[in-house]
């Protein structure tokens, strides 16, 4: 927690130059509506694991409905679309397209808690001050957790559009473990997606059929649940090609999400921790079921959950 201490302290060193009226809760309204209901578009700059992903970043809303597009600028040449729910990956160089479906509307940029306030229990959500990201200027707002099983992280918000400029993501000891940044963005009054330019016969498809089901209808059962975290779904996809059933449930705070994915036993089974930038994952077996629970947030979070599944 000392890096918590730090933090706070820079918070509030920022706090003495801060005019602004609007609390954290305030703000992150306002950047989820702006998110829900502007069109706009830019470049994008992930930084993840290590590697660098540049990508083009489209975003229009029609009729109510939101549509995401990220285009890759290097290779592996793809493109991802989300459309509400829906989500596809073309990958040019093989012809490849990847379809699934989401139940729940989440943007590619940042996850934020539907309902704001909800948070509060977990998180103190601080207005800090401002810099300039994409020469625009930003106000930075910080989530720190009040507790090590979630992620601190920053949140820039452009004070023109309210829209996220910038986001990172802190690790318990203080460094930086996700990045995703801006490097230009514009805002439209009507910016409507423009079609792929490929047809569907002329790519392999490949879906990942899911059916949502009550919690109560899964073969395994959460005894530990993080304070804050809650139930969002539980699904049940199905590969096309494959048959092979992976079941999946999905728990949530607002800002950090938990998976627990369960599948019959393979012949080589995997037990243990494993790590991957931010995101980390703790299997083990139960009865003839292989248990992955795996999520963005601290090792002791997926281990604390993974040690608590059950068998109902």
């Amino acid at each position: 927690m000392r890096f918590l201490l730090v933090f706070l302290l820079c918070i509030s060193a920022a706090f003495a130059d801060d005019s602004q009226s609007l609390n954290g809760q305030q703000w992150l309204e306002k950047i989820s509506d702006a998110m829900k209901h502007r069109n706009y578009h830019g470049t994008v700059v992930f930084m993840k694991n290590g590697q660098v992903d540049t990508m083009k970043y489209q975003h229009t809303v029609e009729n109510g409905i939101e549509q995401e597009r990220l285009t890759s600028l290097n290779s592996p040449l793809r493109e991802v679309i989300r459309k509400s729910s829906e989500i596809s990956c073309l990958y040019k160089e093989t012809s490849q397209t990847i379809e699934t479906h989401h139940p729940i509307d989440r943007s590619f940029i940042v996850n934020l808690p539907l309902e704001p306030k909800r948070v509060e229990g977990q998180y103190l959500l601080a207005v800090a001050g401002r810099e300039m990201i994409a020469m625009r200027p930003a106000q930075i707002i910080a989530v720190l957790p009040k507790d090590e099983m979630r992620y601190a992280r920053k949140i820039w918000v452009d004070t023109d559009s309210l829209l996220p400029l910038k986001v990172e993501v802190y690790g318990l000891d203080g460094g930086t473990l996700e990045q995703v940044l801006f490097t230009e963005l514009s805002v439209d009054q009507a910016n409507p997606p423009s079609d792929s330019s490929s047809s569907d016969d002329e790519h392999a498809h490949h879906q990942h059929l899911a059916q949502t089901d009550s919690f109560e209808n899964s073969l395994i059962k959460l005894k530990n649940w993080p304070a804050g975290f809650e139930k969002v779904f539980f699904i049940r996809n199905t590969m096309q090609q494959s048959k092979k059933t992976v079941d999946h449930l999905l728990i949530s705070d607002g800002f950090s999400s938990i998976s627990v994915y369960f599948e019959a036993k393979g012949p080589h089974a995997v037990e243990g921790l494993r790590t991957l930038g931010p995101v980390n994952s703790y299997s083990r077996v139960i009865g003839d079921l292989q248990i992955t629970v795996l999520g963005e947030v601290p090792v002791k979070t997926v281990e604390f959950v993974a040690t608590g599944v059950a068998l109902r």
